[in-house]
């Protein structure tokens, strides 16, 4: 148990202050990097809960695909950093508001536990013993079945995006095209020209 504590504490403060150094790093590429590490960290915290589904999850979907993706993105586009602080304080109105909200949204959830503690349970599937099935198959069951539509229904929403996303970037580009007829129709005067070069001269 003692162990146990220790790693938490442990995986817990990493992942702070990995995540306040994703907001606080000048270099876009250490941001990534410390997201990276925050991910491997929320990862361990799932182990430690039992819910090694989704620590597999994060490690794979996040850090494999999409934290990666950005590292690349981020190394490709040179990004200069000067330009980028220079429209900062016209985004800051924008950007407050939005913490705001954010933060009005937290403390709704928060008073919802201190006046209602039971009422994160009201919404929760029942869950079959562990000893009977996995956590993985648990989840699958849960996911497969009472939420059927709804799962199918974001991944109908992620196809439209995927597509939308590759029109939108998909630009037609002045391609030389090789044709079969024209070739065939060329004559030798016209594209073959002889001269008569000189020994110890060039063309």
């Amino acid at each position: 148990m003692i162990l146990q504590t220790l790693a938490f504490y442990l995986f817990a403060a990493v992942l702070l202050a990995s995540a306040v150094m994703v907001i606080s790093a000048r270099n876009p590429v250490h941001s990534v990097l410390y997201l990276i590490l925050a991910f491997f960290n929320a990862a361990a915290l799932f182990v430690l809960i039992g819910a090694e589904f989704l620590a597999m999850i994060l490690v794979v979907v996040y850090v494999g695909a999409v934290a990666v993706l950005f590292l690349f993105v981020v190394m490709m586009l040179d990004i200069n950093l000067t330009e980028l602080r220079q429209g900062f304080l016209q985004y800051l109105p924008i950007g407050a508001l939005i913490g705001l909200i954010l933060l009005i949204e937290l403390l709704v959830v928060a008073g919802g536990w201190h006046f209602e503690p039971e009422l994160a349970t009201l919404g929760q599937a029942p869950i079959p013993d562990i000893t009977e099935r996995s956590n993985t198959g648990a989840i699958g069951d849960v996911l497969y079945t009472q939420y059927a539509f709804l799962f199918q229904g974001a991944g109908v929403i992620l196809l439209i995006a995927m597509i939308g996303a590759i029109v939108l970037t998909l630009r037609h580009r002045d391609i030389r095209r090789q044709r079969i007829g024209d070739q065939i129709a060329r004559r030798p005067e016209n594209v073959v020209e002889v001269r008569k070069v000189r020994s110890g001269e060039g063309i």
